[in-house]
């Protein structure tokens, strides 16, 4: 008789070396390595900020109703002079690693995943899942208010100075100096008709990431047949609460079990 798996929450696992390299990890009850599905967070905080933890209310209020899903969320090395990009980028891939050579421990399925992000985060997991998904193992991507084109973001924000001092401590440079390294950062640039499905949610007074960064990505999206799903809130700012917060998590979870199977 085998025994039953129960649930089981285990923090700050180190999928690195680095400090920062650590993930919380939330088991569901009854997982096994083929039906229980993977959820994968990533924080924002403008690339240089943010923690982890920024994710805990949103962790309990979808976990129950997405029962067979094993959800990771991560911390990941923030952007300073000395880990600029692409070290956000190279800490998701080895996170996505790790937890691929922990599946027969933790009992789920590695290959079938979601990536969720906000803001700073939103981007890193728009990259990861329209570039760097080889391997096919993401299934579907949510963005919440994630920038899509850096190099508008750069150039065309209504606040030059909110973004553009931000973008040069992530990326080390500017659109002028360096054309190719926010081409090459912007998740907009590699959507293809192969693109994951992907689901958008955007407040249309948001100051930091400007709603015109959604609509563009979905225009983009839809211009070559990819699900896209764009969730606008009218006079929402860069995040939102109450009742608009539970229509994101309503959508979100539908979204998740019609598309990730």
């Amino acid at each position: 008789v085998g025994v039953a798996v129960t649930k089981k929450d285990i923090l700050d696992v180190s999928y690195s070396v680095d400090a920062m390299q650590k993930m919380d990890v939330y088991l569901p009850a009854n997982r096994t390595t083929t039906s229980t599905k993977t959820i994968f967070f990533i924080h924002g905080g403008s690339w240089s900020g943010g923690d982890k933890t920024d994710f805990n209310e949103a962790i309990t209020a979808i976990r129950d109703q997405l029962a067979d899903y094993a959800i990771f969320n991560i911390n990941y090395r923030l952007a300073t002079a000395t880990t600029p990009h692409p070290a956000q980028m190279n800490d998701i891939q080895t996170a996505l690693n790790f937890i691929k050579t922990k599946s027969s421990e933790y009992i789920f399925n590695p290959d079938k995943i979601v990536l969720i992000g906000a803001s700073a985060g939103a981007h890193l997991a728009l990259l990861q899942a329209y570039k760097n998904n080889s391997d096919a193992r993401i299934k579907a991507v949510v963005d919440l208010f994630g920038p899509a084109d850096l190099a508008t973001l750069y150039t065309n924000h209504p606040i030059p100075v909110l973004s553009q001092p931000v973008l040069v401590n992530f990326l080390g440079t500017t659109p002028a100096a360096n054309a190719t390294v926010y081409q090459q950062a912007s998740p907009i640039n590699f959507v293809t008709a192969q693109s994951v499905p992907t689901q958008i949610f955007h407040g249309t007074a948001d100051p930091i990431v400007p709603i015109v960064q959604s609509t563009t990505l979905q225009a983009k999206l839809q211009s070559v047949n990819v699900k896209v799903e764009m969730t606008t809130y009218i006079g929402e700012s860069h995040g939102w609460v109450g009742a608009n917060l539970t229509d994101t998590y309503n959508k979100a979870i539908a979204f998740i079990k019609q598309n990730v199977q």
